[in-house]
C-alpha cells in the first residue's frame, strides 16, 4: 500500500465509531473508500492479560509502546482515549446509553434541528449494528451501587447498563448471532471484567466485528499504522480534489506517502481530529472556521474509587460497566471494573481529600498518612487491586467549555466558558463516600485529581461543533465542514453538547445520520 497511487472517492481518517460507520455506509453507496488508522490492528490473542503489560496496553511511541490505550495530560484535564483498528471500541467499557432529553434540548445546538426526533431511527440502527443488549448479571459492585440508590430513595433510577456484548454460553463459539450468519463467529462472555484491556474471548462487540467487518466486505480498504499529517486542496477546473499525505506512526524511520481523493471524513477523535484541523487552518485549509478547537467539553466527569482490605469481596467480576445510577437529571454514576491482576491504577491512587489549593491538599494527605499509616499501607498494598477496588465514574450534563489551540509542541487548553472543569464535584464525592460505607472501604482518587485538582475524562468532546454558519461552528448540522466541499467531521469532535453519559452510541447515531444525507454514487 505504501506505493499505491490510487484515487479514492473518500479517505476516512480514523476507524472509531465515526470512521467505521462512514466506511461501511459510503462503501454501501458505491464509493471507493480508504480508511487510514494511526494505531495497530490487533488479534484477540495480542491483547494483554493485565494492564501491567504496559507495552501492549499503552500507546506511548516515545518508549516504543504501541498499545491501544492513551493517557494525555493538559492543564485543565487529563484525557483517556483509544488508538487502534476499531478506535475507542477496543478500550471502552461497552456501555451504550441514549442521553436524557436535556442533551437534545441544549441551547448550544437545539436550534439546528429537533434532535430527539431526528436521531431516534439512527439510535435504533446503531444499537442493532453494535448488538446492544441489557447486562444480565449484576455483580458485587453493581449491587452495592443499587443499595446506594435505595438508601437515597431513588432505586427506580438504578438500572443495568445497555452494552455491546454477546451474552451466549461463556466462551462457547457460535456462528454469527447478529447478522443472519453473515458476520464473524462469536463466543459468549465469561464476565471476567477485562473489557477495557481488550477482550481476548471474542465476546465484546468491537467495531472490527460489525461496521469495519462489513465495510471490508463491501470493498473498503484499510491502511493501519499510518498518520495523516497534511491535506491539500487541488483545483481541477470546477472540481476540488484533495491530496492526503501520511507518515508511518510506528516505524523508527518514518515512511511517507500520499493519495488523492474527492472527499475526506475526519474521524480521529478529539485528540486526532482537532490537532490536525488546527494545523491545517494555519497552512493548507485557511478557510476553516475560527471555531476550530472551541467548545471542548469534558462531559463534566470525575473518576473516583473505593478500596477495601476485605479479600472476600471481589469487585473485578462482571463486565466493565454493569450498572448506572441516575442520581438526578444532570448526574450519573457508574460502577467500573478491571479484571483480576490489573492493578496499574494503584500507582496513581491517593486518599480522597479536598482543599482550596494543592498545598493544603498535600498537607492533608501527609497528615492522613501520618495519622493512619497502617490503614493506608494495607490499602496501597492490597494483594489484588482490581479485586478489591471499585472504580466509580461520575458524569454530568452541566455545561462548561474549554478551547484547544496550537503551541510549539502540542495543543494547550484554555477555559472558554463556565467554571473550569474540576476534580472536586460535591455530588460525586458524596456518592463515593456512601458507596464506601456500604462496602466497608476507603474512598480514593487519582493523584492528579487529589493534588493538582485536574479532572480525568474518558469522553472528551467537541472542538469541531455544529453551527448555523462558520461564525457559530466548524460544521453544519449534516457534519459538512464550512468553507470546503466534501469534507466532514464524524467523531466526538462533532458532539455539540454534554451528553452526560457514555457518548459512543451518540457518535454512532450522528454518523449514521450524516452518512444517510450523502447520495449514492452515480
Amino acid at each position: 500500500m505504501e506505493n499505491q497511487t490510487n484515487h479514492y472517492d473518500y479517505v476516512i481518517i480514523g476507524s472509531g465509531f465515526g470512521g467505521s460507520v462512514s466506511a461501511l455506509r459510503l462503501s454501501e453507496k458505491g464509493y471507493k473508500v480508504l480508511v487510514i488508522e494511526k494505531g495497530k490492528k490487533y488479534e484477540a490473542k495480542e491483547f494483554p492479560s493485565s494492564n501491567w503489560n504496559l507495552k501492549r496496553w499503552l500507546w506511548l511511541p516515545a518508549l516504543r509502546f504501541f498499545g491501544f490505550f492513551k493517557i494525555t495530560f493538559y492543564r485543565h484535564v487529563s484525557i483517556l482515549s483509544g488508538v487502534g483498528f476499531g478506535g475507542g471500541s477496543l478500550v471502552y467499557a461497552n456501555t451504550l446509553p441514549i442521553p436524557k432529553k436535556e442533551f437534545f434540548k441544549a441551547k448550544s445546538w437545539s436550534h439546528l434541528a429537533n434532535w430527539d426526533e431526528e436521531l431516534k431511527p439512527f439510535y435504533q440502527e446503531a444499537k442493532r449494528m453494535l448488538g446492544v443488549t441489557k447486562n444480565p448479571l449484576l455483580e458485587y459492585g453493581d449491587k452495592a451501587l443499587k443499595l446506594v440508590s435505595k438508601q437515597m430513595g431513588k432505586e427506580d433510577m438504578f438500572e443495568a447498563t445497555d452494552v455491546a456484548v454477546f451474552f451466549g454460553e461463556p466462551e462457547k463459539t457460535v456462528n454469527d448471532p447478529y447478522f443472519n450468519g453473515e458476520g464473524p463467529e462469536r463466543a459468549g462472555c465469561n464476565f471476567c471484567g477485562a473489557c477495557m484491556i481488550g477482550c481476548r474471548y471474542n465476546a465484546k462487540n468491537t467495531l472490527d466485528k460489525n461496521y469495519l467487518y462489513f465495510a471490508e466486505k463491501k470493498g473498503a480498504e484499510f491502511l493501519t499504522e499510518k498518520e495523516v499529517y497534511n491535506i491539500i486542496p487541488v483545483q481541477n477546473n470546477s472540481q476540488t480534489t484533495y491530496k492526503v499525505k501520511w507518515k508511518s506512526s510506528t516505524k523508527l524511520f518514518k515512511r511517507k506517502g500520499e493519495i488523492t481523493c474527492n472527499g475526506v471524513v475526519f474521524s480521529g477523535g478529539v485528540l486526532g481530529t482537532i490537532p490536525l484541523l488546527l494545523k491545517l487552518k494555519n497552512t493548507s485549509l485557511p478557510n476553516l472556521s475560527e471555531k476550530v478547537g472551541g467548545n471542548i467539553r469534558t462531559n463534566s466527569e470525575s473518576l473516583l474509587g473505593v478500596t477495601s482490605t476485605d479479600t472476600e469481596k471481589d469487585f473485578s467480576k462482571g463486565i466493565a460497566i454493569g450498572s448506572i445510577f441516575h442520581a438526578d437529571k444532570f448526574s450519573h454514576l457508574e460502577a467500573v471494573r478491571y479484571p483480576s491482576g490489573s492493578g496499574f491504577w494503584r500507582t496513581q491512587m491517593f486518599p480522597m481529600l479536598d482543599g482550596k489549593n494543592w498545598l493544603i491538599r498535600l498537607l492533608k494527605v501527609i497528615i492522613e498518612l501520618i495519622l493512619h499509616p497502617i490503614k493506608w499501607l494495607k490499602l496501597f498494598f492490597v494483594k489484588d487491586w482490581a479485586k478489591q477496588t471499585q472504580i466509580l465514574l461520575f458524569m454530568q450534563t452541566i455545561n462548561n467549555t474549554l478551547s484547544f489551540s496550537k503551541s510549539w509542541f502540542r495543543m494547550k487548553t484554555k477555559l472558554e466558558s463556565g467554571k473550569a472543569p474540576t476534580a472536586f464535584i460535591p455530588e460525586a464525592r458524596k456518592l463515593t463516600k456512601e458507596f464506601a460505607k456500604i462496602v466497608n472501604g476507603e474512598p480514593v482518587a487519582l493523584l492528579s485529581e487529589t493534588l493538582l485538582g485536574i479532572p480525568t475524562t474518558a469522553h472528551i468532546l467537541g472542538g469541531a461543533v455544529m453551527g448555523k454558519d462558520k461564525t457559530e461552528g466548524v460544521i453544519d448540522k449534516n457534519h459538512k465542514v464550512f468553507g470546503y466541499k466534501n469534507i466532514y467531521v464524524c467523531d466526538g469532535s462533532a458532539i455539540s453538547a454534554n451528553p452526560g453519559v457514555n457518548p459512543s452510541l451518540t457518535i454512532t447515531a450522528l454518523t449514521e445520520r450524516a452518512m444517510s444525507k450523502i447520495p449514492d454514487k452515480v
